[in-house]
């Protein structure tokens, strides 16, 4: 397993890196009054949206240069925006890709509140959490939401290694649901790969969510 998953984990800096463009693609369109827009996310607008992924680059930048999960889960919720959103976002994922691509960065081990994680796990489940909020951005203005191909794919094949040995996974049943939505009702079995990985992380298309 740590070997197939050190060779699915080639190249992340670089999936990190287009997951956060698709999503600023979607933010560029967002208008002024959008930004209180509801989105599938029911606890977040479209502002509180994108302050999540941004705060959340924030935070991982901060576990790199050697912050707790105490202190990321206390800011998880502080503005990172600004008075400019794309601006501010757009700097976060700048800013993360330069300090992950530093010399033994991936290899790090860091204090993440799921439990302890290497630089590369944490960049991969970054770049999950960044791709599925991509469909959630898309969803709230009414863009389009077909995500990245290639990244739904990847992450669809390497889901269970992506969350590995982490206290709430969104691929166990047993997990609280209090950082991954529950999926909700049954799958075709031909449902596509981008439908099957939002019914995992408990979006369902067909109603919105």
């Amino acid at each position: 397993m740590l070997d197939r998953m050190t060779n699915a984990f080639d190249g992340l800096v670089d999936r990190f890196l287009l997951s956060s463009r698709e999503f600023e693609r979607k933010l560029r369109s967002v208008r002024a009054e959008q930004w209180t827009w509801p989105t599938p996310c029911t606890e977040w607008n479209v502002r509180q949206l994108t302050n999540h992924v941004a705060r959340g680059n924030r935070n991982y930048l901060r576990l790199l240069h050697g912050g707790d999960s105490a202190e990321f889960l206390r800011l998880r919720d502080v503005d990172a925006l600004g008075s400019d959103p794309l601006d501010a976002y757009i700097r976060s994922v700048q800013e993360l890709a330069r300090a992950f691509g530093q010399a033994g960065a991936l290899q790090q081990v860091l204090d993440y509140p799921l439990g302890p994680v290497t630089g590369q796990q944490a960049l991969a489940v970054r770049t999950t959490d960044t791709t599925v909020h991509t469909w959630d951005l898309a969803r709230a203005v009414g863009l389009d939401d077909a995500l990245d191909a290639g990244l739904v794919i990847w992450i669809d094949e390497h889901l269970e290694g992506i969350y590995a040995g982490l206290a709430e996974t969104p691929t166990a049943a047993e997990t609280t649901h209090r950082f991954f939505a529950a999926p909700e009702g049954a799958l075709t079995h031909d449902a596509s790969p981008q439908t099957r990985l939002l019914h995992r992380m408990g979006r369902l298309p067909a109603s919105g969510r």
